[in-house]
């Protein structure tokens, strides 16, 4: 699947960490125009790029009208892939550029498939399903009303909550939260640096964002992390370990990471989930409701 040309005038390079405001620009006006919202930060795009093991240069690729970005594509080595473009600059050939270049990049690295979330019914669906990409997931972003919430519910005796301040806490949350994603996700465990550079490291963190539940031993077995962003209190990653499960503890992280937000601010409760997990029918029974539907779609190179 070989890129078609790029409209005259426009030019390509490889991207930098610098770049990263520029993307977070043109990732949030092609939200804007198809969401109605904006649900990216430039924190989530750095938090990402500075992982020690991954090669932004490498993996990444700006169409530029002149000295600005109007479009963008990632192609990761775990198989993920993202690409965005300027609505101004719609219909004029690049998001199919971009979408065989990802295609062409995942092959050189030896990819068996490259994957992209788009949302449900959008232009980027189109454009992909018509290139033959097929869908591999759907994932849903869930929210509560207006003044409704998790019920609290105390812990099994001999269980606390605290903030993951402590090294081996933060270590444990690792642990518990890779494992857990690892159940139903096709890839290698994340390092613990790579981890840190989106929890620890991401621009803006705070201690309270991730906490965790210890056992009566003492010991890690479950963990949220938790961010603010525009008065919403947005629940990233969520775990309990294999054998602490039906206790309760995702139920109560749950609880108390939406109430610590809303005490920084939160007005509004949010969180995302996927057909792999199993855990939609879990956040409805909780009086969550689907706010927007996204398509993971892939392709072989």
């Amino acid at each position: 699947m070989a890129p078609m040309s790029l409209p005259r005038g426009l030019t390509t390079r490889p991207l930098h960490l610098s770049d990263a405001s520029a993307v977070t620009a043109v990732m949030a006006a092609d939200q804007l125009a198809v969401l109605g919202r904006v649900v990216i930060e430039e924190a989530d795009i750095v938090g990402d790029w500075q992982r020690p093991s991954h090669d932004v240069a490498a993996g990444t690729i700006g169409v530029f009208d002149g000295d600005r970005l109007v479009g963008y594509a990632e192609a990761g080595r775990s198989g993920r892939g993202d690409a965005a473009v300027l609505p101004e600059y719609h219909g004029q050939g690049i998001g199919r550029w971009l979408a065989g270049w990802m295609v062409q990049r995942a092959g050189e690295q030896g990819q068996q498939v490259i994957g992209m979330p788009v949302p449900s019914g959008s232009p980027g669906e189109r454009l992909l399903r018509e290139l033959g990409w097929k869908a591999r997931w759907t994932s849903w972003v869930l929210v509560f009303p207006e003044g409704r919430s998790v019920e609290e519910r105390p812990l099994p005796e001999g269980y606390r909550m605290r903030v993951a301040e402590e090294d081996a806490d933060r270590r444990g949350a690792w642990d518990v939260i890779e494992d857990a994603f690892l159940e139903w996700s096709e890839r290698e465990k994340e390092s613990f640096a790579d981890w840190s550079a989106g929890v620890m490291d991401r621009p803006g963190f705070e201690p309270w964002n991730l906490r965790v539940v210890l056992d009566p031993a003492g010991e890690v077995v479950g963990g949220v992390f938790v961010l603010l962003s525009e008065g919403t209190g947005y629940v990233d990653k969520l775990a309990v370990r294999k054998d602490q499960r039906r206790r309760g503890l995702a139920r109560a992280l749950l609880a108390d990471a939406f109430r610590v937000a809303r005490e920084h601010g939160a007005s509004r409760s949010e969180l995302a989930t996927d057909s792999r997990t199993g855990a939609l029918d879990l956040y409805l029974g909780l009086g969550m409701e689907i706010e927007e539907e996204w398509v993971n779609l892939g392709r072989e190179p």
